[in-house]
Formats: C-alpha cells, structure tokens, sequence
C-alpha cells in the first residue's frame, strides 16, 4: 500500500510539473521572448545552411516606439514554444516584412508598394531590395524625425547606394550630414521615405517637373535655378557633372603646381642661406658714417595704419580658415570637435562670414586706396618704379640672381623696396581674394544666384572655394611664414610688421639697393627712426608667436583632413 501511495505520489508531482512547463511556454509576453532572444549572439540556422542572428538588445526594443506592444503584435505565427518555423529563408521573411507592417501603417505601405523598392521586393525581382527593417531596424525603431533617426536613415540608404552615398558627401547636404547635422536635405527629404520613383518617372519628387517643389520644402524662396542643381556632384564623373569635374581637375592642380614651385624655391632659400652661414662668408654691413643719426638704428619699413590692416586681414584669414576646414574635412576626428569649440554650425557659420566681410572690406578698401593714390598722383607716379607693386624686368633678373646665389654661382642679389616673392605675395591676395569672394557670394547667396544661373554650376563653386581655401591657407602657412619669419636670417620671428621698423644691417641686408639709392640721395634720414618700447617688443612677439601657433594647428588639421581623403 505505501509503495501505491507512493507511485500516485510522484505521477501527480510529475503532472504538476509538466502542467506548469506547458503554462511557462504558453505565456508568450516580451518577458519570455527575451528570455531566449535577450541573450547575446543568440541565432538559428536556416534552412540553406546560414546563420541568422535572433538577438535582440532589449533595452533599446524597451525604448523604441514599439516597445509598448507584445513581440507577437508583429510576430503572428509565433503561438507556441519552441517555435514551429523559426528557419524562414531571408527571402520569404523579407517579402512578409513590408505586410506585416503594413498592418499598422497602412498609408505607408501603399506608398512603398508603388515605389521601386517595393515592386522589386513583392515582385521577385530583387528581394534584398530596401524594407522596411533596413531603414527602421527591427526592434530598435525610434520616430523618424529625430535627429538620431534621419542620420541612421541616411547611412542605411549607403549599405546599398554606396556610390549616391559617397557623390553626396562631396556636396555642402552631405558634408552637413557627415558633421552630425540632420537638418540639411538628406535622401528622404529629396526622394521621399516610401514613394521612392526613378527619377525619369513623371510622379518622382525628384523628376524635373516637380523638382522646384521638392526643393522648396526647405527652400521657400527656391528659384528655377533650383531645378538643375545637382544634389550628387562628385569631382569624380566627367560624364555625369563635367563642370566640376572640370574645375577640380583645375584647381587641384593649380594646387600642387603652385605649391611644388614655391616648395621649391624655398628649400633652394633656405639650403642658400643656411650654406653661407656654415662657410662663414661676408654678411653686408652698415657705413655709420652714411647715416645722419648714428644713434638711430632702426629703420621705418611700415606705418601704423599699415600694420593694423595686415594684422585685421590676417587674424580675418585665419578665422576664416578655421570656421571653414571643418566643412572641407568633416570625416576626420578633429572636425566635429572644432566645429563644437566654435559653437556648432549655426554660431560657425556666422562666424566665417563675419570675418568673410572683415577681409573683403580690407580688400575693397585698399583697391579704392589705391585707386584714389593713383587719381591723385597720376602725374608724377611712376608705376614701374621702386614702390610699384607691378611686375618688372628687373623682377625677373632678381630671379635670375637669386637662382645663381641658390647654385653657388654669384653672391646674394640686393633688393629695392619690394622683391620678387613679395609681389608674387601681393598679386596672389588679388587672385585668392577674387575667388573667394565670388564663389563664397555664389554659396551665400544661393536663392538669389540661382535666379540667374543654373543650379549646376553650385558644384564647381563648391570645389574652387573649397581648393582656394587650401591653397591660400597652405601657402600663408609654410611659405609665407618661411620667407617672412622661418628661414635662418629671420627665425624664429621678425617683429617687423607689428613694430613698423627694423634695424639698419637688417634693411640692408634684405634692401641693399634700397638703402644704397636713400644713402645716395640724402633720403635715408627720413625714414629714421627710434627702437620701439619694450612693452611694444614684447606684446609683438607674443602676438606674432600666437598667430603663427594658431595657424600651425590648422596646418596639422589640413595635413590630417587631405591625407584621409586620398
């Protein structure tokens, strides 16, 4: 009899148990579900042998905007645990995707079902064409006019439109959207989230017909030149966008041949002076004698007014170099943090074209400057004299002399009042600044230019602003700084363009002929004049010392954005 109790005992503890596994089973709330699918590399493998990945994060399912539904609201034919088909072809779990979401978003599906993505997917054609889950994620679905969302859309959009995706990036939307931003056009504003069309189709948003429409989502005021603008132009298809392909191939290299000769032409400087030193050969000195104030020892080479329109110009350079670079190299790791220390694109961007303004008013007014010296002194002006900044022969046979001083050939060449490399520096300011100003005028101004232009000639502003940025900042950075501060007679720092005056061996070294014709004509006293304060030295230096360190770093930031985008 006890052994019968027994056995009775143990089938109905037995029961028991069986009876509460079936009812865990049964219980198919998101608590069970993540039980299994919770787990990290959970997965099955599928009937053609490969693996599918079943894990889910569950905190970011929790936080979604599905996360107050049950897993089976889209999942219907889970009913039971285990699963009774939990190995669906990706084919056949693709095609159902569009439907199962449909369900809920019914105005949605009918969209995407008369979109290329959606025939190729019902059709059979292309099954891995775009569902909803590679634009939405599976579980991890937030609303799609989050910053967060637009940005993931987007890059969705390239794990199969690679090339769009990169064409994109070379234009002012995409480099936005590389920086972080999400409130630039990106490819949903232009080509619709679910009604996506060829553009050859006549109802596509992006179809020519109803281009300006599609523009003026963002753009209210959008002109017809809209309508041609190219959203995609890349400096890398000549059949697709000649115009910027054209003007990259030109400006890229004007880039490298200007920086190649001056390069150049300074290793030669420096290699010269740096060989005279180790042969000890003579430096020119002053007659003391020759002077009307042997007391005096400085001489005056710039005026105050002069010195504060270089010194607002170059800070205004520099400004605008460092509020720009950000949008040329927005892939590389320092790009959003300076665009962050500058307050972000809003705060940037005004101030880039503040300082825009600062630097074409000092360029404006000093060709009116000028113009009006000119106007005034017409008669006895001499324009291919000492003080010209005009080319002359004897620019080139300055040329010539310094090419024979870099052989070993002749020694050093004496100078005038202006040399050579400065004209070259004065006239590449005209070119530089004239760009600048019309194609930045041109990307500033975009709705009033495209009311006059067409939209396809934005590109090719775009590369030549961005390119002259480069050059410009290149140049100013090396190779004005080597000729006017690094190389041996200058290092580390001439003072001179904040102070305004030099001393005398200094002016004639680096104006012989100058000084030689002031000598001469009894001139030389005028320009005379005493050292200046210590105070001033000093505050000269660190200014001049602060400058050049700021425009290093840029340096750096350029090597490091130009090196990642070969």
């Amino acid at each position: 009899m006890n052994l019968l109790l027994q056995a009775i005992a143990a089938a109905l503890i037995l029961l028991g148990g069986i009876e509460a596994a079936r009812a865990q089973y049964a219980d198919l709330s998101n608590k069970t579900c993540l039980s299994c699918h919770g787990q990290a590399g959970f997965s099955t493998k599928l009937a053609d042998g490969r693996t599918r990945s079943l894990s889910v994060a569950a905190d970011h399912f929790v936080s979604s905007v599905h996360g107050k539904f049950q897993c089976t609201t889209c999942h219907t034919d889970i009913t039971a645990i285990p699963h009774t088909n939990p190995a669906l072809l990706a084919a056949a779990w693709r095609q159902q995707a569009p439907k199962i979401c449909g369900t809920c978003h019914t105005a949605e599906l009918n969209d995407y079902q008369s979109s290329v993505h959606g025939k190729a997917v019902t059709g059979g054609s292309d099954v891995y064409a775009a569902v909803c889950t590679d634009c939405h994620t599976t579980h991890a679905v937030t609303p799609a006019s989050t910053a967060t969302t637009r940005l993931a859309i987007t890059k969705a959009c390239g794990t199969c439109h690679a090339a769009a995706l990169e064409s994109y990036e070379e234009t002012y939307h995409g480099k936005m959207f590389a920086l972080g931003y999400s409130n630039v056009a990106m490819c949903a504003d232009c080509h619709r989230g679910h009604a996506i069309l060829l553009a050859s189709d006549s109802a596509s948003s992006v179809a020519l017909t109803n281009r300006l429409g599609t523009c003026r989502t963002c753009h209210a005021d959008a002109t017809a030149g809209f309508v041609t603008f190219s959203a995609h132009a890349t400096a890398k298809d000549f059949a697709r966008y000649p115009y910027t392909y054209v003007t990259a191939q030109f400006m890229f290299w004007l880039v490298v041949l200007t920086l190649a000769a001056v390069w150049f032409h300074s290793a030669l400087w420096l290699y010269a002076e740096l060989r005279d030193r180790l042969l000890k050969r003579p430096r020119t000195h002053v007659r003391a004698s020759a002077l009307p104030s042997p007391e005096t020892q400085r001489v005056q080479r710039w005026t105050a007014g002069w010195r504060l329109t270089h010194l607002i110009f170059a800070i205004s350079v520099i400004v605008l170099v460092m509020t720009g670079i950000p949008l040329l190299y927005p892939h590389s790791a320092w790009a959003p943090l300076l665009d962050a220390m500058l307050g972000g694109q809003e705060i940037r961007s005004i101030i880039h074209r503040v300082a825009a303004v600062v630097m074409l008013a000092i360029f404006a007014g000093h060709v009116v400057y000028v113009a009006i010296y000119l106007w005034r002194n017409w008669k006895s002006v001499k324009l291919f004299g000492p003080y010209s900044m005009l080319p002359t022969l004897q620019d080139l046979r300055d040329l010539i002399a310094m090419g024979k001083w870099f052989a070993g050939l002749a020694p050093r060449p004496l100078f005038d009042h202006w040399n050579y490399q400065q004209k070259f520096d004065y006239w590449g300011v005209f070119w530089g600044v004239s760009l600048l100003a019309v194609t930045g005028f041109m990307l500033w101004f975009k709705t009033f230019t495209l009311a006059y232009l067409p939209g396809f000639l934005i590109g090719p502003a775009t590369v030549a602003h961005g390119h002259e940025c480069i050059l410009a900042a290149v140049y100013l950075f090396t190779i004005h700084y080597f000729v006017n501060h690094w190389r041996p007679d200058k290092f580390p720092l001439d003072i001179v363009i904040f102070t305004g005056s030099m001393p005398v061996e200094e002016f004639k070294r680096e104006f012989g002929a100058e000084y030689d014709r002031l000598v001469e004509s009894g001139e030389m006293k005028d320009y005379l004049v005493e050292a200046p304060s210590r105070p001033m030295t000093i505050s000269s230096t660190i200014l001049g010392f602060s400058l050049i360190f700021v425009s290093l770093v840029l340096l750096v930031f350029i090597m490091i954005g130009g090196f990642l985008n070969v």
